[in-house]
């Protein structure tokens, strides 16, 4: 598979009336744009031939899931007002984009130096970031959706998958519904967690759909969370940060672990 056979099989599986493909030779990139809302998606070609080098169909599904899902967000409405349960908190790199395509700017709150807090309408299948034209169109403030969003985020499971590694304990929080990363920002969860270590906690948010939550208990217990951190943010469809964070008193503190052991 090449960027020319992968462009020509996700044309073929993209097309649809109403909305427009187009290919950047020079970048290797092709973008899908819905033409009732004149928004869409640039995909990178030579990245989903690499994990299809690797995954085959399943990589293809995957970005093709992700583009539908994504332009009907898009061309659906955002209402806030009376659907305030929709709204949740989502960590995003501090490198990932601070506004919309149109130049519309995101809503944002500082996290850590490698996180930042964006905020998510919920449509079901998929999300649509909060910007300021829908804040600015339904008169709501700023803290406003930051309060309803972190109370959201505590109504969401937290239930743990544990495995045990060279003396160490990991769990890991892995459901699929786009806010596993959001769970960090549950303080009350952290909490209940912290008093259950008898280590180091260390925590990991590699990319949006998976939470890590290390009790590390010698160096070897490091080495381990490294490469699990830098294997999810290398495979994850929203990659965050292969960094990892102390969790200390509720403050997380990033720290860069060199693993010396494969």
């Amino acid at each position: 598979m090449d960027s020319k056979k992968m462009r020509k099989e996700l044309e073929a599986r993209l097309a649809a009336k109403d909305r427009l493909i187009t290919y950047d030779r020079e970048k290797d990139q092709l973008r899908i744009e819905s033409e009732v809302v004149k928004k869409g998606i640039t995909i990178s070609l030579p990245g989903i031939v690499a994990k299809w080098n690797t995954e085959k169909e399943k990589a293809i599904d995957e970005v093709v899931y992700y583009i539908e899902e994504g332009l009907r967000a898009m061309e659906d409405t955002v209402q806030l007002t009376d659907h305030e349960k929709r709204i949740f908190p989502v960590i995003r790199s501090s490198s990932f984009p601070k506004e919309a395509e149109d130049g519309v700017p995101f809503l944002i709150d500082e996290h850590t130096a490698e996180t930042k807090i964006y905020y998510a309408y919920d449509m079901g299948k998929t999300y649509r970031l909060i910007d300021a034209r829908v804040m600015e169109k339904e008169g709501w403030v700023h803290s406003r959706i930051k309060e309803i969003a972190l109370f959201n985020v505590r109504s969401l499971s937290t239930a743990l998958k544990e495995d045990q590694v060279a003396g160490n304990t990991f769990y890991f929080l892995n459901t699929n519904d786009g806010y596993d990363a959001s769970r960090i920002l549950n303080k009350g969860f952290l909490m209940d967690i912290e008093k259950q270590i008898t280590g180091t906690m260390v925590i990991a948010v590699p990319h949006q759909d998976v939470l890590i939550i290390g009790d590390i208990r010698n160096d070897r217990g490091y080495d381990v969370l490294a490469q699990m951190a830098m294997s999810f943010f290398a495979n994850g469809r929203v990659p965050i940060t292969a960094l990892s964070f102390l969790y200390e008193n509720g403050e997380l503190e990033p720290i860069f672990i060199l693993g010396k052991n494969k």
